[in-house]
């Protein structure tokens, strides 16, 4: 699990413009003619429209991709009654949910009011605004009401998460689990550890897939549920069984299935051993589990085991179901979220399960080969497929069933157009993150006297991105971890100017010299070189020490780069060495090179950096499709720079046939694949799109990213070194601690990739 501390927390809630969602015009609006038809006079012919035919106003407003988050913070997360106001960043956080998974936008909405009817009133008057309605973080049993009567009233889609969420992704979980054991539905027995809300939704929809009612045990605090208790409420009474068994110890002998909705560690070893054969273990509480997986598959190494955390094999991840569910709600006009809709979206994620993992996949989770079985049962939380898979099955349930005002034909292009939606946006940063998780390597940080640095490298350390090794004089680094409370008190600290480093000094010094002692470098001259962070930390690196160097946040680009350069060098073979960033767009990440190295390279310089570009591309999974860029247009305008580039692509094209690049080319049409495609259609480029762009010069490539960078909202990672013997990456000055943790997870995948 991702450990967070409180003011990392508060810090990114509070810094820049505060919270985690705003709303961005679909629109032009910069004319005074935008702006007479966003409003008045414009607005009033789709309002009349509107007033005629009501169903239009799902053609004329954001309706039909408008989702209400809505709660009156009665049960937040595991933090409870804590009010409406308090639950709003969880409010605000679903929506972030909701528009990176499905692209679905969220107003989310605080109810103050714990009335159940004054709630539900509430939430009739304004959801004619909406295209759905999802609940959330709303306490049992007032939340079952509340549903209930709002399915019946409302003719949108309502779903309260908390109940169903769970249930759809246990119930995928258990049915392939089923499988795998080669149980039978209808004759397992399952033990529920807890009675809330969510407990009681997974209950009925394993009914629904075939468990019998007779085989529940419901435990909540007072222990086993009987009929003979008194004042039980319906939610409960539905699964009260006359049984033996008081406790959860007794109802777990013998027991098929454990489903954990309770609390951490209420379960132990010796109840476990009591289980039946091959037993289904889901302890899902958070954070910490009613037994913990360790000990759960020491008690029981032939069980197959669910937990609620994404440090272990098969979360049980409510992403996995609900942005999805309502996209597919959403695309059909349904109007309502029905038993159909929700076992389709069951099924669809139990047999995402069982299909080949695309190597995308694999590599975000550092796995060879995810197959089917007790260690991969559910869906990762990153599967891209997730969204093709779920929302086109609850589409069809939707239509099957009545429930769909609209009907889709053409399934194969209702899938692309999901696909579309989402684009690649961060999921490249997340896949470089998982695969570093897997296997962290050491990475120097030489510049740990900076706050900044000190932050990222306890971000990595807590993540498990990287291992950090600190350089810089210890009395000031271990002042600043002890002014920000941060907690590197493990992390390893050299200081290149201490006596305490004389002999790593000498040594490095003694392999420098001889690296370069016939470029005028005395023995002595490059010991002292060895008291310089950049210098002693490509050292490292070099002679087996670290993985990989990291540095830049406050040095020019030269400084920094040069040690690198003359410590560990270039790729045998190579004349160059060029830097790329990366742009993280809604289109998907953008690469662009050189942005950092080369003033004016020639052609056969350009052929070689694109080469480089391409293989660094190729590395994050993605296949380069390259645009050279110049002023010109295959030959629209002349000049020397232009006819450089034209060399370049005819020479790519010649001895590296299979590589898609094309130029010279202006940015506009690379970056337009309707205008390639309408002016210059002969391009292969044209097809494909662009990716990557190749600048003629640092003067173009460095501006160009630059102002991209400032302009834009996109992410950026770089500049992302290429050509170096080793990892090293050179930071931008001044940068973010995200900008920074991005780099060292690329340092440690690199690592990674050399070492295989």
């Amino acid at each position: 699990m991702v450990k967070v501390r409180k003011q990392e927390a508060l810090d990114y809630h509070s810094q820049g413009r505060p919270g985690k969602i705003e709303v961005i015009p679909s629109k032009p609006y910069s004319s005074q003619r935008d702006l007479s038809l966003a409003y008045s006079p414009g607005v009033a012919e789709p309002c009349l429209r509107i007033a005629e035919n009501p169903e239009d106003v799902y053609k004329y407003t954001a309706k039909g991709n408008l989702v209400a988050v809505i709660s009156n913070g009665t049960a937040v997360l595991g933090l409870g009654n804590i009010g409406a106001e308090a639950s709003k960043p969880v409010m605000e956080g679903k929506a972030l949910l909701f528009k990176i998974f499905a692209d679905i936008d969220v107003f989310d909405i605080e109810v103050d009011t714990t009335d159940t009817e004054e709630f539900i009133k509430t939430v009739k008057n304004i959801a004619t605004t909406f295209g759905g309605i999802n609940l959330e973080d709303i306490k049992a049993p007032e939340a079952f009401e509340i549903e209930r009567r709002l399915k019946e009233e409302l003719n949108i889609p309502v779903m309260h998460d908390d109940q169903h969420g769970t249930a759809i992704i246990s119930s995928a979980g258990l049915l392939n689990a089923l499988e795998i054991s080669g149980k039978k539905i209808e004759d397992v027995k399952i033990v529920i550890s807890g009675a809330g809300a969510s407990a009681i939704s997974c209950a009925k929809l394993y009914l629904s897939l075939g468990v019998r009612q007779t085989n529940i045990i419901m435990v909540d605090s007072k222990g086993v549920i009987k009929p003979s208790r008194e004042k039980l409420p319906e939610s409960k009474l539905l699964f009260a069984n006359e049984v033996k068994a008081n406790t959860l110890s007794e109802a777990l002998e013998g027991a098929d299935m454990l489903l954990g909705l309770s609390r951490g560690g209420l379960v132990n070893k010796e109840m476990v051993k009591k289980m039946g054969p091959h037993p289904i273990i889901f302890a899902l509480a958070n954070p910490d589990p009613e037994i913990s997986y360790k000990d759960a598959t020491d008690a029981r190494p032939d069980a197959l085991i669910a937990t609620g955390r994404s440090d272990h094999p098969n979360q049980v991840n409510n992403v996995l179901g609900f942005p999805f569910i309502f996209r597919g709600a959403l695309d059909v006009r349904a109007t309502s979220i029905n038993e159909e809709m929700k076992l389709a979206a069951v099924k669809a994620i139990a047999s995402l399960a069982k299909e080949t993992v695309p190597e995308e996949v694999n590599l975000a989770y550092n796995e060879k080969n995810l197959t089917f079985g007790k260690e991969y049962f559910i869906p990762k939380p990153l599967d891209f497929r997730l969204i093709t898979a779920v929302a086109p099955a609850v589409a069809k349930a939707a239509m099957d069933s009545g429930v769909a005002k609209i009907q889709i034909t053409n399934w194969n292009a209702y899938k692309e157009e999901l696909s579309k939606r989402i684009g690649m946006d961060d999921k490249m940063v997340k896949s470089i993150m998982q695969r570093a998780k897997k296997d962290p390597k050491r990475v120097v940080f030489a510049e740990a006297d900076n706050f900044k640095t000190l932050k990222a490298a306890q971000i990595v350390k807590d993540e498990g991105i990287a291992k950090p090794i600190l350089l810089g004089k210890k009395k000031v680094i271990e002042a600043l971890i002890e002014q920000y409370q941060l907690d590197l008190s493990d992390i390893p600290i050299f200081d290149p100017r201490s006596k305490a480093e004389e002999a790593r000094r000498n040594k490095f010094g003694k392999f420098y010299y001889e690296k370069r002692q016939r470029r005028g470098v005395t023995l002595s001259e490059a010991t002292k070189m060895m008291r310089e962070r950049n210098y002693f930390g490509s050292a490292m690196v070099k002679l087996g020490e670290a993985d990989a160097l990291v540095s830049g946040l406050t040095r020019n680009y030269p400084d920094t780069l040069r040690p690198a350069l003359q410590i560990i060098g270039k790729q045998d073979g190579l004349n160059k060495i060029a830097g790329m960033y990366v742009l993280i767009t809604k289109k998907g990440p953008l690469f662009l090179a050189d942005t950092t190295i080369n003033y004016n390279p020639t052609a056969e310089e350009l052929v070689e950096i694109t080469l480089l570009t391409a293989q660094a591309v190729e590395r994050f999974k993605i296949k380069p499709r390259i645009a050279m860029l110049s002023y010109s247009n295959f030959g629209s305008s002349q000049g020397e720079e232009a006819a450089k580039i034209a060399k370049a692509a005819d020479i790519l094209h010649q001895d590296h046939p299979k590589l898609i690049v094309d130029g010279e080319l202006q940015a506009n049409f690379a970056l337009n694949k309707s205008l390639l495609q309408e002016i210059f259609p002969f391009t292969v480029l044209s097809k494909t799109g662009v990716n990557t762009l190749i600048f003629p010069n640092l003067s173009a490539g460095n501006i160009a990213y630059k102002l991209i960078q400032e302009m834009g909202s996109s992410d950026s990672i770089g500049p992302v070194l290429l050509g170096m013997k080793k990892p090293v990456h050179v930071l931008q000055l001044g940068s973010s601690v995200r900008e920074i943790v991005n780099m060292i997870a690329i340092a440690v995948v690199d690592a990674q990739t050399r070492e295989k």
